[in-house]
């Protein structure tokens, strides 16, 4: 597949994050993260449990407010904050909060399906409610996405009638749905059996060869080497290496890096 780092792309960041930190309490979860995602990159995320991963994703599309640090998509400062409880520069207005999430999607470890409505609700709920299409467009779309996803059949049927495979499959059509230009994966195979695992990759795979920009989370090694255009390794909430896949799994040099793909790389042996 073709990588966002072979095809000349401009070089200026769909997102950069400076010095994110956050706080819950006590607990210091993103201690100074500094990281930029390119334009139709995929960027995987890896690491121990509990070393930031989610909490960082979610602060980039707004559903955590950092503690302090900066954030800015498409090169426009969205939320700009100081450290040691200074005054932010720049506040996260409703409007900024909305025009983030308009150009961001995510799909989490646990589908978030609505089990009340049927599949083609929900996928269409968000472009109808919050983007204002029209139901007709909306619902045509929706179909047209189904069937990318291999789920043209399922569109009247319920969450619970669907394994977790094909839930997971749904929820991406359905960040998809929102027309993102950024799509974020939380740990998406985690919440699935074994055997279903592969036809969530199989779609996701397919979206990085159509250029998605993808910030994805994972456990999955084999995903990082096979489709990652940079792997990043996180622990103890901070960034400690970035590099390609034959950089990171073929010679780390962190001895944290080493230490974690020894023990994971071992258990899926």
């Amino acid at each position: 597949m073709a990588k966002a780092t072979d095809t000349g792309l401009a070089a200026e960041a769909n997102i950069a994050v400076r010095n994110l930190r956050k706080n819950f309490g006590a607990l210091e979860v993103l201690r100074g993260v500094n990281l930029e995602v390119r334009p139709h990159e995929v960027l995987v995320i890896i690491g121990p449990s509990g070393s930031g991963k989610s909490t960082l994703l979610r602060c980039l599309n707004l559903l955590e407010t950092p503690t302090s640090g900066c954030i800015e998509l498409d090169g426009q400062v969205i939320l700009d904050i100081l450290p040691n409880g200074a005054a932010p520069k720049f506040r996260v207005t409703e409007e900024a909060a909305r025009k983030a999430r308009a150009k961001t999607a995510m799909v989490f470890q646990r589908f978030n399906l609505l089990a009340h409505l049927d599949v083609i609700t929900n996928i269409t709920i968000g472009p109808v409610k919050v983007k204002k299409e029209p139901p007709s467009a909306a619902r045509e779309n929706a179909l047209r996405l189904l069937e990318s996803v291999g789920l043209a059949a399922k569109a009247n049927v319920y969450p619970g009638q669907l394994s977790g495979g094909q839930q997971q499959r749904v929820a991406i059509a359905r960040a998809l749905a929102l027309k993102p230009e950024i799509l974020l994966f939380d740990e998406p195979t985690s919440a699935l059996d074994p055997e279903l695992v592969g036809e969530v990759l199989g779609v996701m795979k397919r979206l990085a060869s159509e250029g998605m920009t993808m910030i994805v989370v994972t456990h999955e090694m084999g995903f990082a080497r096979q489709v990652a255009d940079r792997v990043v390794m996180m622990d103890g909430g901070e960034v400690i290496e970035v590099g390609t896949p034959e950089e990171i799994f073929s010679k780390p040099t962190h001895t944290r890096t080493r230490n974690f793909l020894s023990r994971v790389l071992t258990r899926t042996e």
